[in-house]
């Protein structure tokens, strides 16, 4: 188990410490949202989470399978509801991967970034499709 706390900070920023490493993010509320749009927001972690958890998890695997990812870029477009009450509604992702596309690891590492945590832990009510890009 972690242990994260967070101090509420005045002007909607918030302060975050992650216990185990005592490292700090910052986070304020979007320009759309009564924010100053200075830092992440609380959901913009939750696309952020989604991607680095897909690349640590597909790091993970590559490192078993002798695979060097060093380069892969993962980037996810957070999409929020038009209505209330508001939510996110789309995590489309895309996965830049530095091996060529007949890699023989190609289906266990994509099975792997769709299978991460953060996948398994959003609700099916979020959209989000995947592209891989197979670059090498």
């Amino acid at each position: 188990m972690v242990k994260v706390s967070v101090k509420y900070a005045g002007d909607l920023h918030c302060d975050a410490t992650h216990g185990p490493s005592q490292s700090k993010i910052s986070t304020d509320a979007p320009t759309d949202n009564k924010g100053k749009g200075e830092a992440f927001s609380p959901t913009d972690l939750v696309a952020t989470a989604l991607a680095t958890c897909m690349s640590t998890t597909m790091g993970i695997k590559a490192e078993e399978l002798g695979v060097n990812l060093r380069g892969m870029t993962v980037s996810v477009q957070k999409e929020m509801s038009k209505d209330a009450p508001r939510r996110i509604v789309g995590l489309p992702s895309e996965a830049h991967i530095p091996l060529p596309p007949d890699s023989p690891h190609r289906k266990v590492l994509e099975q792997t970034a769709l299978n991460c945590p953060v996948h398994k832990s959003l609700p099916p009510e979020i959209h989000r499709p995947t592209k891989f890009f197979w670059e090498g």
